[in-house]
């Protein structure tokens, strides 16, 4: 039996963590995230190939291919998002959602639903942080 969940909902700390209420929420908020970045990758590509033509002052050509490459940087960034999306979509699976990859305590719940792609729970992603900070090369 599918469980159905309507669009007021928001995860409860009152409930239990990572019930499959809670896991159809976040399972459709990636999703939802994925077909939004997906659908404005097929935009930058239609985009891109009607603005093909070669535009004769040398100002106006530079200025199109920085925008050109920004933009596909840009899109570059969101390709590494949607296999974090994925991956994430697995965890929901799997069963492993929702809980720190390093603690294996409950990431909290404020936390996944800002950042639903979250594997580490904020002390450890802070810890994380401050040893990157110390052991990057100046």
């Amino acid at each position: 039996m599918a469980i159905e969940i309507d669009g007021d909902y928001r995860p409860s700390e009152d409930e239990p963590f990572m019930n499959e209420r809670q896991r159809v929420y976040f399972r459709k908020k990636l999703n939802d995230w994925k077909d939004e970045i997906l659908r404005e990758s097929a935009q930058t590509l239609e985009h891109l190939q009607d603005e093909n033509h070669v535009l004769p002052d040398i100002v106006d050509r530079a200025s199109s291919e920085t925008d050109r490459a920004l933009e596909l940087r840009t899109r570059d960034r969101q390709r590494k998002l949607i296999s974090k999306i994925e991956a994430a979509l697995s965890r929901i699976e799997d069963g492993t959602y929702g809980y720190c990859e390093e603690t294996g305590e409950p990431i909290s719940l404020k936390r996944l639903s800002a950042r639903p792609i979250a594997t580490l729970s904020i002390e450890a992603q802070e810890r994380h942080e401050r040893r990157e900070r110390v052991y990057r090369d100046d």
